[in-house]
């Protein structure tokens, strides 16, 4: 394998591109088609998934590649890049600027490097396993928060939520008696960037993809957080939830996430 390093760069720099791209398409009129009920892709997704691979591939040839809208490789498998070519579309189809590019490197389906940027105000993440977390050129780490009710808290709305609106009505009533606050901004991708700076020191989330968090799952990992399932126990990038924190707070976490959990 390559230099980690040097593959998180070379992810950044080809996100920057992806996002360059995005923004000068921001306040064009777009072609919105359905992938779901409420899950939707504009052109600007497709055409960012493209440069994104064509770049890629260019720079890193020996790698493969699997798209959110395109699909790809086997991303459990050897080595892969995972992309969301543009996490949070809604946002960007209703002209909210808030959401981001999401590049990882995956091997046999665990992020070993990455990168994240948002479009609209330049800021780059990059990350590599053993290499920290850094935003621009500066180091980044999680809050030192350590009580619930000084903890600002995001959560997201999955796509099914239809489904499962007891459960998320639950989950966000329980948080919504003990954290300062809950936010809810629409990039799985730049909540987990959050997380990793010490804005927000809480984010869970169900029924999320494995482009949606594999960079920031790593992030938060170099930043000094924990990401787990609901209960605890290891989650991977395809399993139903996401509790990522300071660490700290985790364990109470946990508790409230699984103490009133319909049987």
């Amino acid at each position: 394998m390559q230099n980690l390093e040097t593959l998180s760069n070379g992810a950044a720099e080809v996100a920057v591109a992806a996002a360059e791209l995005i923004k000068k398409h921001f306040n064009d009129s777009h072609q919105i088609t359905f992938k779901g009920t409420v899950d939707l892709v504009t052109e600007v997704d497709v055409a960012s998934e493209g440069l994104i691979r064509n770049l890629l591939l260019e720079k890193f040839p020996d790698i493969r590649f699997h798209g959110e809208e395109n699909g790809g490789e086997d991303w459990c498998q050897g080595q892969v890049w995972v992309v969301d070519p543009l996490d949070g579309t809604t946002n960007f189809a209703n002209r909210l600027p808030h959401f981001s590019v999401s590049i990882a490197l995956c091997h046999d389906g665990q992020p070993v490097a990455g990168a994240i940027v948002n479009p609209m105000n330049g800021e780059v993440y990059r990350t590599w396993q053993g290499g920290g977390a850094w935003l621009n050129n500066n180091r980044i780490f999680v809050s030192k928060v350590d009580k619930l009710n000084e903890a600002l808290a995001v959560t997201g709305y999955p796509y099914n939520r239809r489904e499962c609106l007891d459960e998320l009505l639950r989950h966000l009533g329980t948080m919504l008696q003990h954290v300062q606050c809950v936010r809810r901004l629409g990039s799985a991708a730049l909540d987990l960037c959050y997380i990793a700076r010490g804005i927000f020191s809480i984010y869970w989330e169900t029924n999320l993809k494995p482009w949606d968090i594999a960079a920031g799952r790593l992030l938060v990992s170099e930043a000094g957080g924990l990401v787990t399932r609901f209960d605890g126990s290891h989650m991977y990038l395809d399993s139903y939830e996401l509790l990522a924190t300071n660490r700290i707070l985790h364990a109470e976490c946990i508790r409230l996430l699984t103490e009133n959990r319909a049987e």
